[in-house]
């Protein structure tokens, strides 16, 4: 299980695209986006960094 701090997330629109961003990366990722605590949850066997890219490539700023 990844966890990873996203900045800026605040609507559905977000949860949409950043669903969107982790399933080209790993189709059969489970995905949670916590919104209040500025965290998606991934479930996969991928490594983490290219989550984070595809997250950055949506338009989000990942945290540390």
């Amino acid at each position: 299980m990844h966890v990873i701090k996203v900045i800026g997330m605040s609507c559905a629109h977000c949860v949409s695209a950043i669903e969107a961003a982790v399933l080209k990366v790993d189709n059969r990722a489970r995905v949670e986006v916590d919104l209040q605590a500025g965290e998606v949850r991934i479930d996969s066997a991928e490594v983490a960094a290219p989550f984070r890219v595809a997250i950055e490539q949506a338009g989000y700023t990942v945290g540390d």
